[in-house]
């Protein structure tokens, strides 16, 4: 037996005892009670302070580290490769199995010197002939620690023979496998309350995990065991230990898929909507940090679902205290988020998230889904205050994704790498390389001498001045664990325009014109540096999202050209991305080497989230454009959703399809993390197609959907804020407004871009006709909301 060192108390999980859990995954015992857990003998190790999680703010991050006091020999231990000569590099080994894929973060692992294999039966089935463990390695191709990891661990010789040797090593991205990465993160976060990625989890050749964290580093460091350390224990267990291990994983199977149920009780009805949305605004505002706006005090998470139901929250609570409260919260955090770092002021679009409170210094990957969902944010801050600069910056994140994140085909890619080589030179990437500026390369690039500035001062003088770059780098270095952007600056912007031109007693459109003509020279440098890693994959709830993205922001600002570039998305989607003899959407397709759209040699079929944001993009899209063929092809996707995905017993719908037999757990997402969970997108979809098309099924069943969540609900709406706008729609009696004239006529295009201009949460258009084909006498009806001050 070897214990575990308790270091700090795992978060309380009421529904799964993760220290109960631990003892029963390594020990084979189950005994909650015991004096040794309670004294702290035995539990976790904390990641390094410089770890970034991708979890969302209501987790905390652990991680396993275990050690062993004995020395016990271990199974097919490889000799070590220190000194014994210089072993192969990366592009000069052969390719495993994973070169054969078409993700890039498998593609990322195909010269390791260990024998990858993709999720499949072919790595299931060894493990059970050839009687070992599973170890299973999760990550995305962007994910700054997975290529730590994979730096430390996969590419070093000694660690890839103990793998390989004596394990079936499996590879994931997440991305491309949701449904594998939700089972086993919801094991790891039940047993150490907290996840992230990269993830590694050991498994029976049953796929039952007995044993799971996060990054390990790949030996022992004075008190932290190490990857080869904690290998060589679970070889000792699995062969002293071995039905304990396998009774355990079973143990610990029952016991997530127990405290992981979401069902309707008989005779349940979803509870009061606006008791809910008080309770949820009443959550978010406890953990509101004024100063710089979100959530928490760090690090800091863009949260979109959050500040749209903060805003569709005031629509109806306009007049009240806490409806004030709530749209001062949520266009202050936009306001303090796009002046930040974690706006990327030169090359447009938002990064993944702030490592510190003032949203300053981000970890710099790039992530579509928030562009996306971002996007949307802010143009529906801008249809709330009037304030052009939202607009401005929902205009800025679709310039990004159109120039970086767009294929000819219309499909968008899934994200932009947080590592990059240096400008200077070198063979290490560096997070944030490509986004960060020293000093001296401003001032040489921008030394005109500006006339009439106080002091004879330079552009460069007054652009540092405006974004707080500093001679000696202005990142602080709590926040530069590493030393990779020492002498660096992040862009932050200081002061206002006004108050800049004021301090060089220059106008303030002088200095807007210089801020910009900067900004375009320093995009010129960007340019010749090297560029991060692009992940090319697509996927189609990602689509989906950014489908709705360039489709609301387009009807807001009745924009022709991004309207345009909606229908080339959707366009993309049907063709690449539904399988019409199937009858089922597709996960993910790819980026070919001659730049052509490809598929896997075994596609993957689509989960929950694809259909329900690309049913959500679709319905925007409708919305935007009032052509029906988008709203059919939304009506036939949530009729395959429902056939599909609804638990009919239950309520709610399955991420993924519940006959999958290597998929363990039949989960429903119950939370609204970096992208909002599917079930609350559906509450939506479903009562929005009720409306379209008169089904009451429809509905209906969008009240089952929200009874199913009650208890979730109920106690903390803070983690469902979607499904909390979901149920205030459900609640709120719709109202019509009808516009007639000529569907192409300039009056009623007029009169359908001022209803587009306006908040109206949950708004429908449809044609009120009865006619499946349309004519240009055709009128328009606008379907609002009912609720206070909506006129």
């Amino acid at each position: 037996m070897f214990p575990l060192r308790l270091a700090w108390p795992p978060a309380k999980n009421k529904r799964v005892d993760p220290v109960r859990l631990l003892s029963i995954a390594l020990l084979g015992v189950d005994k909650p009670n015991s004096p040794e857990q309670n004294r702290g003998t035995n539990g976790l190790t904390p990641l390094p302070a410089s770890y970034k999680t991708h979890s969302q703010p209501t987790f905390r991050t652990y991680q396993y580290c275990f050690f062993s006091t004995t020395s016990r020999a271990c199974l097919n231990m490889a000799s070590g490769s220190e000194g014994a000569g210089n072993p192969p590099t990366k592009l000069q080994r052969p390719p495993n199995r994973l070169g054969l894929e078409k993700s890039s973060y498998l593609l990322q692992h195909a010269h390791n010197p260990v024998d990858w294999y993709p999720w499949g039966q072919e790595a299931f089935d060894k493990a059970k002939q050839e009687d070992k463990p599973i170890f299973l390695s999760v990550g995305y191709s962007t994910c700054h620690w997975c290529h730590v990891m994979e730096r430390e661990s996969f590419e070093d010789e000694e660690i890839g023979k103990i793998l390989s040797d004596n394990f079936v090593c499996i590879k994931v991205d997440r991305e491309e496998r949701p449904d594998v990465d939700k089972v086993y993160m919801t094991f790891v976060q039940a047993t150490s309350g907290g996840g992230g990625w990269p993830m590694s989890v050991w498994l029976t050749p049953d796929l039952r995990p007995f044993l799971g964290g996060t990054y390990f580093p790949p030996r022992d460091s004075g008190r932290r065991p190490g990857l080869k350390t904690v290998l060589a224990r679970i070889m000792e267990q699995w062969v002293d230990n071995r039905d304990g291990l396998e009774s355990s994983g079973e143990r610990v199977l029952e016991a997530l898929k127990k405290g992981t149920s979401i069902a309707t009780n008989p005779g349940e009805t979803p509870p009061p909507a606006p008791d809910v949305a008080y309770r949820c605004f009443a959550q978010l505002a406890h953990s509101y940090e004024e100063e710089y706006g979100g959530f928490r005090d760090s690090p800091k998470f863009p949260s979109p679902v959050n500040l749209m139901f903060l805003m569709s929250f005031w629509s109806v609570n306009r007049s009240s205290s806490e409806g004030a409260e709530a749209l001062q919260m949520t266009l202050h955090t936009l306001r303090m988020m796009a002046l930040g770092g974690i706006h990327d002021h030169v090359g447009q679009g938002f990064h993944r998230y702030s490592t510190d409170s003032s949203w300053h210094v981000p970890h710099f990957e790039k992530m579509l889904y928030d562009q996306a969902q971002l996007a949307v944010a802010y143009v529906t801050a801008y249809q709330v205050s009037g304030e052009q600069v939202f607009s401005d910056v929902a205009q800025d994140i679709l310039l990004y994704v159109s120039r970086d994140l767009s294929d000819k085909s219309g499909g968008f890619y899934s994200a932009e790498d947080a590592d990059s080589l240096p400008a200077l030179g070198g063979t290490e990437k560096r997070e944030g390389a490509f986004c960060v500026w020293t000093w001296l390369e401003i001032r040489e690039l921008l030394p005109a001498v500006v006339d009439g500035a106080t002091g004879g001062a330079t552009e460069a003088d007054i652009f540092m001045h405006h974004y707080g770059v500093k001679e000696q780098g202005n990142v602080d270095p709590e926040q530069d664990p590493h030393g990779e952007l020492q002498g660096q600056n992040v862009l932050i912007v200081r002061y206002s325009v006004e108050l800049t031109a004021a301090r060089f007693a220059l106008t303030v459109e002088k200095v807007s014109k210089l801020l910009a003509s900067a900004r375009a020279k320093m995009a010129e440098v960007r340019k010749s540096r090297p560029a991060p890693h692009l992940d090319t994959k697509m996927l189609a709830s990602w689509n989906g999202l950014m489908l709705s993205g360039f489709a609301r922001v387009g009807s807001v600002l009745d924009d022709k050209a991004l309207l345009e570039r909606a229908v080339h998305a959707a366009r993309f989607l049907k063709e690449h991305l539904w399988d019409a003899e199937r009858q089922i959407i597709l996960h993910s397709c790819y980026r070919g080497d001659e730049m052509e759209v490809e598929q896997g040699v075994s596609p993957i079929a689509g989960f929950l989230d694809d259909y329900a944001f690309v049913i959500c993009g679709l319905l925007d899209l409708y919305e935007a454009t009032l052509e029906t063929d988008w709203l059919r092809w939304a009506e036939e996707l949530q009729e395959r959703q429902d056939h599909l995905l609804w638990d009919a017993e239950g309520g709610g719908y399955y991420c993924s399809n519940p006959a999958d037999p290597t998929i363990l757990l039949r989960l429903k997402q119950d939370q609204d993390g970096a992208e909002p969970s599917p079930n609350s997108v559906s509450s939506l979809n479903l009562l929005r197609l009720s409306h379209y098309t008169g089904r009451k099924d429809w509905s209906q069943r969008s009240q089952q959907l929200l009874a199913a969540f009650s208890d979730r609900l109920t106690r903390v709406p803070i983690a469902l804020p979607e499904m909390v706008r979901g149920s205030m729609a459900n609640h709120y009696t719709p109202k019509q407004v009808v516009i007639c004239g000529e569907r192409d006529a300039p009056d009623t295009s007029v009169l359908l871009a001022t209803v587009n201009s306006l908040f109206l949460p949950h708004k429908l258009f449809r044609r009120d006709f009865g006619s499946q084909s349309l004519s240009h006498n055709e009128s328009v009806t606008a379907i609002i909301p009912k609720g206070p001050d909506v006129s």
